[in-house]
């Protein structure tokens, strides 16, 4: 009798740790890493071919909304709402390509692109904005959140090849974050002056206002040590934004 109840409080015990708040099992991804692997390349985007597996990313996406993230951990809740926002926009931009140069042509006078409610989430429909801002931004306080999501555009840091999870989350935010910093055309050095994206002008909050600082953090050895040693002398200047369409 013992055995036969030490086993159904195993059982019971096993089963609660799958389904309570932060011990949920990851979302598959794997889905969206095939559609990434097939269609992505450094960053650029082929929409063309992409649009062929339209239907695939559909299911993605119906997957996606099907799931409560707060039954996830927290590494794995981020990674779930920054590929939802990097899977919706590229859905966005299908629903009117080819006829589209850039997520702008979506917005107006009165309106946003990142202001429709179109994002299909365990029973809601969210806005591109409020996925970043309300939630990715406000909950989680990531900087690097920047370098991970994906506006369409060439200005944008690149969309990664994968798909991001919980298991090599800073990882992956890493490698984003020293991809997008060390690339001469989104940020450059020229003598005391230092380029840098718009990106850390809208968001210098995110970054404590030490753009310089994040630099440093990131910059592969040779820049760095140029940032270090002329610290005291570098002035940040803004370059354009870049909102044509990140790919063909």
């Amino acid at each position: 009798m013992k055995s036969i109840q030490s086993t159904v409080i195993f059982t019971f015990a096993w089963l609660w740790l799958l389904i309570a708040p932060g011990h949920a099992a990851g979302v598959d991804h794997s889905l969206f890493a095939a559609l990434l692997d097939r269609h992505v390349d450094q960053g650029v985007v082929d929409y063309q071919s992409f649009q062929k597996d339209e239907a695939d990313l559909d299911r993605y996406l119906e997957m996606l909304a099907a799931v409560d993230p707060a039954g996830l951990s927290k590494n794995e809740r981020f990674a779930f709402y920054t590929n939802a926002y990097n899977a919706w926009t590229i859905k966005l931009i299908l629903s009117r390509y080819p006829d589209i140069r850039s997520i702008k042509d979506f917005g107006g006078l009165f309106s946003s692109p990142w202001k429709k409610k179109i994002a299909h989430i365990n029973g809601k429909v969210l806005t591109l904005d409020y996925i970043e801002h309300e939630i990715l931004r406000k909950q989680f306080k990531a900087p690097r959140v920047h370098f991970a999501v994906n506006c369409a555009s060439k200005g944008c840091p690149p969309l990664q090849g994968e798909p991001f999870t919980g298991e090599r989350l800073d990882e992956q935010l890493n490698r984003a974050a020293v991809q997008f910093i060390n690339t001469p055309r989104f940020n450059r050095l020229e003598g005391d002056i230092l380029w840098v994206s718009r990106i850390f002008d809208w968001f210098g909050e995110d970054f404590d206002q030490d753009v310089l600082g994040t630099f440093i953090r990131y910059a592969e050895p040779q820049f760095k040590s140029e940032l270090e040693r002329n610290r005291a002398r570098i002035k940040i200047r803004h370059l354009d934004y870049d909102w044509s369409l990140n790919g063909t």
